[in-house]
């Protein structure tokens, strides 16, 4: 699938200064008007998955396939026009701006084929009244052509790529239903967008095991030419049965008993990754490749809103509009309990504004364990995505992130160089003057207040003493 595992947090992005212009095609009809009146909303992010979870891939870490659960066996998953049109009209209609942000996702969004994709650029231009639209499109890239190419280029979508790394680190997981590499697949498709001249990015799930290859999988995606690095930790609790729904990757508050699983990323390893990787760009590559994840903390050091939803004191704000139009509280979030309603029965903005979207968003910062509040690196992860809030603080309280070892671990290590780098900013200078300045600067990572040094319990949850688990 393009993966699932990216969620809402990895809706293909790149620079802000580089995001297309508007899509562009020959109009479906007359231009009608569907700019609200009257004060303006808090805008939102809407995902949309065309094709459900069904994808031409079956990645062994994706969490959303068993989804198909959620529907009546047999269905196949495809987006009617009915609701097509009734979702463009609407999210045009909820956005004031000048510019909208379409996502298009799955599952595997491609396997609609073409058509459905020229009805989604003729419908944009026929309810836009005038304004630009950008489309961003997440795939796993397989079933990538030079038509699928000239189309993308010639309608400005930014590309979002899922490929894990070179083909011993991406085959690991991504395979297809025969249980085959799909790495040759995709790095054909990556061979179109590039040849197209396709503006892309990629996306890269980290594993338990790819996180050990850290300058490898960095090396790799740099000479395969992206620009925009989205690095996504995969974190799964299995139950021992399945539930109601049938379904057994289940949520935070759900199955006590729940074991996380054996690709899911350690927390240490993913912190030990992201410092591999930035210490390899922080020498060479500031300035002409963009990191997700230190983009996101720059940003925090300068005193930012959170770029992304996981490192935001809330959430909330990004939905999921499934196939048939049922709309979701998160991609993450996807079971029964968090649905929200369907589109065609109940108005997309009354939804996203609905007391249980505003408690579901709410509960991101209340419900935050006094842990989390206490530590210096709050500002810059607000605790995580609140479905990798797995964990027992030192003290017992609930809901540590799964990957807060990983988050400290890569905080510390940045900081001297954010440091540096926020400062150039501040004073108008670019980022990459930081690059000849580098061995100056000795990364250091001291205890925070509420860690107790190294003799106290490891805040991964392990039991171990700090400087025998994650402090290592």
């Amino acid at each position: 699938m393009a993966c699932a595992a990216c969620g809402a947090t990895a809706a293909p992005q790149v620079a802000a200064a580089e995001l297309p212009e508007a899509a562009s095609s020959e109009a479906a009809g007359r231009p009608t008007s569907t700019r609200p009146s009257g004060p303006r909303r808090p805008p939102f992010h809407a995902m949309a998955k065309p094709a459900g979870p069904d994808c031409n891939l079956a990645c062994s870490y994706c969490f959303y396939r068993e989804k198909e659960q959620l529907y009546p066996a047999g269905t196949v998953h495809r987006m009617s026009d009915e609701v097509l049109e009734s979702y463009v009209r609407q999210y045009l209609a909820a956005h004031d701006g000048d510019t909208v942000e379409f996502a298009w996702q799955g599952g595997e969004p491609t396997l609609l084929g073409l058509g459905f994709f020229q009805r989604v650029v003729a419908l944009q231009t026929r309810y836009a009244n005038g304004r630009q639209v950008t489309n961003a499109l997440q795939t796993n890239g397989v079933l990538l052509d030079s038509q699928w190419g000239d189309f993308l280029a010639a309608n400005r979508f930014l590309v979002g790529l899922s490929i894990d790394g070179p083909p011993e680190v991406h085959d690991r997981h991504r395979i297809d239903r025969g249980g085959r590499p799909s790495f040759a697949l995709v790095d054909r498709g990556l061979r179109v967008l590039r040849d197209a001249g396709v503006l892309f990015n990629t996306l890269t799930v980290v594993t338990r095991q790819s996180a050990e290859h850290g300058a490898l999988v960095y090396q790799f995606l740099r000479e395969e030419g992206s620009g925009f690095l989205q690095f996504i930790p995969i974190v799964e609790r299995r139950a021992v049965a399945s539930n109601a729904n049938g379904l057994t990757l289940v949520g935070p508050q759900d199955h006590p008993r729940a074991r996380v699983t054996g690709w899911s990323v350690d927390p240490s390893g993913y912190g030990r990754f992201l410092n591999e990787v930035f210490d390899r760009w922080v020498r060479t590559d500031v300035g002409r490749v963009f990191l997700q994840p230190v983009d996101i903390a720059l940003g925090a050091w300068l005193g930012q809103p959170a770029g992304l939803c996981t490192a935001a004191e809330t959430c909330g704000r990004a939905v999921v509009v499934e196939h048939n139009g049922d709309v979701y509280s998160c991609d993450h979030f996807v079971y029964p309990a968090c649905r929200l309603g369907n589109l065609l029965e109940q108005p997309l903005v009354e939804l996203v504004a609905s007391p249980a979207q505003q408690r579901f968003g709410a509960a991101k910062r209340d419900a935050l364990p006094q842990y989390c509040r206490a530590c210096t690196y709050l500002f810059a992860c607000h605790g995580g995505c609140p479905k990798h809030r797995i964990l027992r603080t030192p003290a017992g309280e609930p809901g540590l992130n799964y990957l807060c070892a990983g988050y400290r671990a890569f905080y510390g290590h940045l900081a001297p160089y954010l440091d540096a780098m926020a400062g150039l900013l501040r004073a108008g200078r670019p980022a990459a003057e930081i690059m000849p300045c580098v061995d100056q600067l000795v990364p250091s990572s001291p205890p925070d207040a509420n860690t107790g040094g190294r003799n106290a319990p490891c805040p991964c949850g392990s039991g171990r003493k700090r400087k025998r688990c994650c402090g290592r």
